[in-house]
């Protein structure tokens, strides 16, 4: 029973950060319950594909929403993946260069 308890106490602890917001993404509003934390990513997030609609809408002259989502998503993953691409070349130049200060290190200590 004393486990019951506990589960339902940090369901509820889980649950109090918890809050409701609506997010209107191309004319259409999703009711979202959400962490306090995420509340302003999600709606900048909401923002930037807003305005990304509205700037294809005037640049395209397209009017289909589910073209322009599908163009939004297209924008943010090539994105996505040119951050990732970024993230692991960095990653290794910081190994390589990690490496060769470990190998000074070790030469300077073996003398």
């Amino acid at each position: 029973m004393y486990r019951i308890a506990q589960k339902a106490i940090l369901v509820k602890l889980a649950q109090m950060g918890e809050i409701s917001i609506k997010i209107n993404i191309a004319d259409r509003v999703y009711p979202l319950k959400v962490n306090m934390e995420e509340e302003e990513v999600i709606r900048k997030a909401a923002k930037l594909i807003n305005d990304r609609i509205k700037e294809y809408q005037e640049t395209y002259a397209v009017r289909d929403k589910q073209d322009l989502l599908s163009m939004c998503a297209l924008h943010y993953a090539t994105i996505t993946i040119n951050n990732e691409k970024s993230i692991v070349s960095e990653h290794t130049q910081v190994a390589e260069q990690v490496s060769k200060l470990d190998q000074l290190l070790a030469d300077f200590f073996s003398k």
